[in-house]
């Protein structure tokens, strides 16, 4: 997790590297999703999940397009249960392990 001066950010805040989300994500899925590629509903970048610009002052995670500054993902983790929301992305390809 490397925290980033938001140059060029529409909002001006700071953000961590797309590397933060593996922990949480970790918890859900069984295969390393920073390195998934994904594609930006806003502006139609693909790279991989670890390049997202991640916002983690709010009561859960957001995501942003290191291009457009688009949210592409959000997710928030409660005591039972954890939502994501990805309305932004419009495909997500996961690597999978050789069998």
């Amino acid at each position: 997790m490397h925290p980033t001066a938001a140059a060029g950010s529409l909002t001006g805040e700071t953000f961590q590297d797309g590397n933060v989300l593996a922990g949480s994500f970790r918890e859900f899925f069984t295969t390393d999703l920073t390195t998934a590629t994904g594609t930006c509903a806003g502006c139609g970048h693909t790279g991989p999940l670890a390049e997202l610009r991640v916002y983690t002052h709010a009561p859960g995670m957001v995501a942003r397009c290191p291009d457009c500054d688009e949210v592409v993902m959000r997710m928030v983790r409660g005591p039972e249960a954890a939502w994501l929301d990805m309305r932004g992305t419009t495909a997500l390809r996961i690597p999978l392990p050789a069998e």
